[in-house]
């Protein structure tokens, strides 16, 4: 599989990763020999790079991560884990100490002595410009307890605020076909700035690989049921923020822009993956035929002029109206 360099880490990713919160929580139950499975899957189909974090089965992703790591030492996986939401999200909260927790915390549960990447896991808009936050990121590289330091964000300006930093290794942005707006600013900023794009909600959750109707039903503990307003945390994570019915609908059309051999869901991974400045792109998968699926996006040809225009007109008529400001 083609791999990028991921920002200023210095180190190369994968193009296509993989996302492991579903291998804690919120999904549905994934048991332990099934997460396995998966990591095992997306391994061997050539992705090297894990996305994680503390808080995703409070620690259970993470744990099962550093066992797999443990009995394939030589997979070359780089693992990028976020911190931050342990506690109430306010800014005074991230401090040099509790920092330190957390890192310490997933240096256990992967069971490293430093993490390769860190990200500050949506924290306050405010945090964004707090020198003493960033500074507090540098003393744990300086310590040797992280390799590097990077954001994961919920809009484009708290995104652009965080390029601006020079210690900011990568930016993790929800980035699909449902999605736009990231190209406007985001990509070209980062781009310049030399700062990894890691690409999350590829799949709008789902959303974009065509297999929901307006009456499918998801589990009561899958946040796809419990946060589609937004309640539990922010409204982007789950279907990219968009309504479902509409989200449904758009869909199928563009379901209809799936190349021949390719489904839906590697047509959005393919897109994605082709856009300038994205280093790495994020799917989850629940079972390995899932994980290999995704992965094989990566070898698809480059999606033609005439599908990346459509893909533009339909998030233009069907999307664009009643999201693309609030994002």
């Amino acid at each position: 599989m083609e791999q990028r360099v991921l920002g200023r880490t210095g180190r190369k990713a994968s193009v296509v990763g993989l996302g492991t919160w579903q291998l804690g929580a919120d999904w549905g139950d994934v048991r332990e020999e099934d997460a396995l499975a998966v990591l095992d899957a997306a391994v061997e189909s050539g992705v090297t790079f894990f996305d994680t974090a503390d808080v995703y089965g409070d620690g259970r992703s993470e744990q099962l991560i550093g066992r797999y790591l443990r009995e394939r030492p030589d997979a070359g996986v780089l693992v990028a884990t976020k911190a931050g939401r342990r506690l109430e999200q306010r800014p005074e909260h991230y401090t040099l100490d509790n920092l330190r927790a957390w890192t310490d915390r997933s240096r256990a549960n992967l069971g490293v002595e430093r993490l390769d990447l860190v990200q500050l896991h949506c924290p306050p808009t405010a945090v964004y410009s707090s020198d003493q936050v960033f500074d507090a990121l540098d003393t744990l590289v300086a310590e040797q307890r992280v390799a590097a330091y990077g954001v994961s964000v919920e809009t484009c300006a708290e995104a652009l605020t965080a390029i601006a930093r020079p210690g900011v290794a990568s930016v993790q942005i929800i980035l699909n076909p449902f999605r736009l707006k990231p190209l406007d600013e985001v990509l070209p900023a980062a781009a310049a700035a030399g700062v990894g794009i890691i690409a999350r909600v590829p799949l709008a959750s789902g959303l974009l690989s065509g297999r929901y109707t307006r009456d499918t039903v998801f589990p009561k503990d899958d946040h796809r049921t419990y946060n589609r307003d937004g309640s539990a945390f922010d409204q982007g994570e789950t279907f990219s923020g968009v309504d479902f019915a509409t989200g449904v609908e758009a869909a199928v059309e563009f379901a209809a822009l799936a190349p021949e051999g390719a489904t839906p869901a590697q047509t959005a991974l393919r897109w994605i993956v082709q856009q300038p400045g994205v280093s790495t792109v994020i799917p989850g998968a629940r079972n390995p035929e899932q994980a290999r699926a995704n992965a094989a996006a990566a070898a698809l040809p480059p999606l033609p002029a005439a599908t990346l225009a459509a893909v533009t007109e339909l998030y233009d008529r069907r999307i664009r109206a009643t999201v693309h400001d609030r994002w």
